[in-house]
């Protein structure tokens, strides 16, 4: 593929003086300081406008759309997971030069194939602006040059398409939404902390129904599986005394979905968390009220970072396992947004019993967050 000029593709160091401190942590999780507040516009209650909301919101700090899907079943299973990251620098929007970076856009992308026990990642960093590096504001539009994701929508409904690929690997997907948008928190204002200003807009379209063209070298797979995808954009997530977060996203076997999340103190407890399981419906499920998490095992990774798996999540006296389709789901994300964090395919357990699949991620191990 040709490169790209310069002035698009970002190195590490290249993006860390651009965006001059401002750190766009690789998921759910963004903050900004007392001095940056007046910069960024808070995040308010207000009722979410569609199809315009599914677009950019370039006015807002960091915003992502962050597809994960599991594909096929049993030892052949295979899970995948597309973000895009978008964030607003504090250069003056009034600046003159057609390079100033004032808005920069990251790309993670990476495929977990159990049969050959192999995670292949890539991520990129640019600045965004022209046609190859773009986040339109009416819809989901996202592209970084080969990589895409789209919403569209067409006689046979609703759907969102993507490719993305690396060194040995791609993946093209069309994933159907049979639901509405399930809107997080109260009417798609997530509460992340104690204060007002510490929340994001938050939505999740799951389960998706989803189709893909897997390449892992040579070998060419047609899948078929369920996907999930989040939608959030913020000015100020991280809370005072906040090291980082764990979040999941499982579509169950019934049709139902389960997302929760927690954020982290130094002494990785629990000192904001969150949970919303839904029926096949949409509708509010009970079952998961309380929910509580507690590592249940220990790995290593390349990094050197422990990370807490398997995790068990806890509810009264019953226990749930979140059993990872394989363990080395590292992210090394030092080329774009920086550092390592785990995220992975997983299964949900009780026991000998499977209750669903979806994604796992654990950030700020080994180190707090520096944001």
């Amino acid at each position: 593929m040709t490169q790209p000029p310069p002035n698009r593709r970002l190195t590490l160091q290249t993006a860390a003086l651009m965006v001059a401190g401002l750190s766009p942590w690789p998921a759910h999780v963004a903050a900004a300081t007392t001095a940056d507040a007046p910069f960024y516009p808070p995040v308010k209650p207000r009722r979410l406008d569609f199809p315009r909301d599914h677009g950019s919101h370039p006015d807002y700090r960091t915003e992502w759309w962050y597809l994960t899907g599991w594909l096929g079943q049993g030892p052949s299973a295979m899970g995948f997971q597309l973000t895009f990251f978008r964030s607003r620098t504090q250069h003056a929007p009034e600046n003159p030069s057609r390079l100033a970076p004032t808005q920069l856009l990251f790309a993670h992308a990476a495929v977990a194939a159990a049969p050959k026990n192999a995670f292949l990642h890539a991520n990129r960093a640019g600045r965004l602006g022209g046609s190859l590096l773009r986040a339109e504001t009416s819809d989901t539009d996202v592209q970084f040059e080969d990589w895409h994701l789209r919403r569209v929508q067409g006689a046979g409904g609703e759907a969102y398409k993507g490719r993305f690929a690396g060194e040995g690997f791609s993946l093209s997907f069309d994933a159907s939404a049979a639901q509405p948008a399930l809107l997080r928190g109260q009417d798609g204002f997530s509460s992340k902390g104690p204060a007002a200003l510490q929340a994001s807009h938050y939505y999740s379209r799951a389960p998706l129904s989803v189709k893909a063209d897997v390449i892992l070298g040579k070998q060419t797979q047609a899948l078929e599986g369920k996907a999930w995808l989040d939608h959030e954009w913020s000015s100020q997530l991280m809370m005072p005394g906040a090291v980082g977060w764990d979040w999941l996203g499982i579509n169950l076997l019934d049709g139902g979905t389960l997302m929760a999340f927690r954020i982290r103190n130094e002494k990785a407890a629990s000192i904001h968390a969150h949970v919303d399981a839904r029926d096949r419906a949409g509708r509010a499920a009970k079952g998961w009220q309380g929910l509580r998490w507690e590592p249940a095992g220990s790995w290593r990774g390349k990094s050197l970072i422990d990370y807490p798996l398997p995790m068990d999540l806890w509810v009264g006296d019953d226990r749930y396992r979140l059993v990872p389709l394989m363990l080395g789901q590292e992210v090394d994300a030092r080329a774009s947004t920086g550092g390592f964090y785990w995220e992975g395919a997983v299964s949900l357990m009780q026991g000998e019993r499977l209750l669903g699949h979806g994604y796992l991620e654990l950030t700020g191990y080994g180190a707090p967050l520096k944001i």
